[in-house]
């Protein structure tokens, strides 16, 4: 059975309906309304994550646990209809949303496992001391605690691995902090759904009503609302430079600032080094047009620059061909579409661009586009170094190593760095890598950004405009200590902890 969408909000386990609405825009299927965000149930839904704090912040590891793993049950349970809706909404393939609702069950699974293991508390205990001279020690003992409730905003390429229950919301949940998502308008029948499920898993483990509310799109007061809500303790987002940086903006405007843990996308620069360019380049350009292309290159960790020596025509030739053959794909909305084409005439405007493969898509498809440029007039243009969503490519020409080097040097902060080597390229290799580990929180060699593994290892994030905390990632079980905070607890009885050492 299809389903069908009710458009309403869910706050604090009811289903609240507003006044005004909006209609979805899919790809294809029918449209539907939903209702519009207001300010008030902003603070219905920040209240009541308050309340529950007191009892889920405190609550057992294996409950919190076994709430993780519930959610994950209830997106299974209704695995088809999510692919349904998620592929009319967006356009992305059935096949793209089975692998993400894996991924966003999987994510859910892992954080259950890592939180039962008890590592991520970090527990240290310094033993008293009482006859020290000239002072006695008294008995410490640290924990990471969790903060309250926790804003997250969905992200327009990601319908489930980072939206409603996505890596942000697992990480919250599982660190014990109620979460109040604002949906994307991009996708809100499969927020509904989602949400359905959360919802589901709270009343099978008996969670209170306010760990987990919905919030549908709505105008900017809503999500300026949700920021800056005092009783918000964090946010999470994943979304573009000019959004992230206004909501960071009101985190930090706040009278009480808090963090805003803002992954804000890259160009994801490849490197591609003498020796693999000379024994492999074709091979490499040719993988590269298929990340560039992944999803309508709709990822944040598309690699949309590719640094290369004078000799790579078989690099740029292969890549060429490949991207030519390449088939128009639907984009994720019509603002989108049109923000592509808007960076891809940016990109064809700027001094020394050499247009070497484009065509012209109206509506929701997109063409790869390619473009070259020398490194000294790539250098002279910072607008170049702005992520242009979808697929397009610039291939940059360095005269030589030293000039290589300059664009590490130059280079924003990245999501992630690539070194294309072979063993005789170890020696420029060496010179790159410290220049490019400063730079990006994930480097890479021989391979391909586009696919972030869900690991303990896992570094999504990087310097800013890459994301707005350098010290943190949005993917992997790390992602969990941007919702802790370490508490000391200075002669403080077993039976006041909220853990045993």
């Amino acid at each position: 059975m299809s389903f069908i969408p009710h458009g309403k909000h869910l706050v604090a386990g009811d289903w609240v309906a507003a006044d005004q609405t909006f209609t979805s825009e899919p790809a294809h299927g029918s449209a539907h309304a939903f209702c519009i965000g207001t300010t008030d149930l902003v603070s219905r839904a920040c209240e009541a994550a308050e309340v529950a704090f007191e009892t889920y912040g405190c609550g057992t590891r294996e409950s919190r646990a076994a709430f993780l793993n519930a959610i994950a049950d209830e997106i299974e349970a209704r695995g088809d209809a999510i692919t349904e809706i998620g592929t009319q909404e967006t356009g992305l393939p059935a096949a793209r949303l089975q692998g993400e609702r894996g991924r966003t069950m999987g994510q859910l699974r892992l954080f259950a496992e890592h939180i039962l293991k008890g590592d991520y508390l970090d527990r240290r205990h310094d033993a008293p001391l009482p006859d020290r001279a000239p002072l006695p020690r008294p008995d410490l003992k640290m924990i990471q605690r969790p903060i309250g409730p926790v804003a997250v905003f969905g992200a327009s390429n990601f319908p489930l691995a980072f939206s409603t229950a996505g890596g942000d919301t697992a990480a919250a949940l599982a660190a014990g902090c109620p979460v109040v998502v604002k949906g994307h308008s991009a996708h809100p029948g499969t927020g509904e759904i989602v949400a359905e499920a959360i919802y589901a898993a709270i009343q099978k483990t008996g969670m209170p009503a306010g760990t987990f509310s919905l919030i549908q799109g709505g105008k900017r007061d809503v999500g300026t609302a949700l920021v800056q809500h005092p009783l918000i303790r964090a946010v999470g987002f994943t979304g573009s430079l000019a959004g992230g940086r206004a909501l960071f903006d009101l985190c930090a405007a706040r009278p009480e600032p808090i963090p805003f843990f803002g992954e804000l996308g890259s160009v994801n620069p490849m490197f591609l080094l003498p020796a693999a360019t000379k024994a492999r380049g074709a091979e490499i350009g040719i993988g590269w047009a298929g990340s560039l292309t992944m999803g309508a290159g709709q990822f944040c960790t598309n690699p949309g620059i590719a640094v290369v020596l004078p000799g790579a025509e078989g690099f740029v030739s292969a890549a060429k061909s490949a991207l030519k053959d390449a088939s128009a794909q639907t984009m994720l909305t019509d603002g989108i579409a049109d923000a592509y084409r808007s960076g891809v005439a940016r990109v064809a405007d700027g001094a020394g661009v050499s247009e070497l493969l484009g065509t012209a898509r109206d509506g929701r498809e997109a063409k790869p586009y390619l473009y070259q440029i020398s490194a000294t007039d790539w250098l002279a243009n910072h607008d170049l170094q702005e992520e242009v969503f979808g697929p397009l490519g610039i291939v940059v020409v360095a005269e030589n190593l030293d000039e290589m080097a300059d664009i590490a040097r130059a280079i924003q902060g990245q999501l992630t760095c690539t070194l294309h080597m072979d063993e005789d390229d170890t020696g420029a290799a060496q010179a790159l890598m410290p220049l490019i580990e400063r730079k990006a929180g994930r480097v890479l060699v021989n391979g391909f950004p586009t696919g972030v593994e869900v690991s303990d290892t896992m570094v999504h994030g990087g310097p800013y405009p890459a994301s707005t905390n350098f010290g943190a990632t949005s993917v992997g079980t790390l992602s969990i200590r941007r919702f802790l905070r370490p508490v000391c607890y200075q002669n403080v009885p077993d039976a006041l902890l909220p853990e045993t050492f």
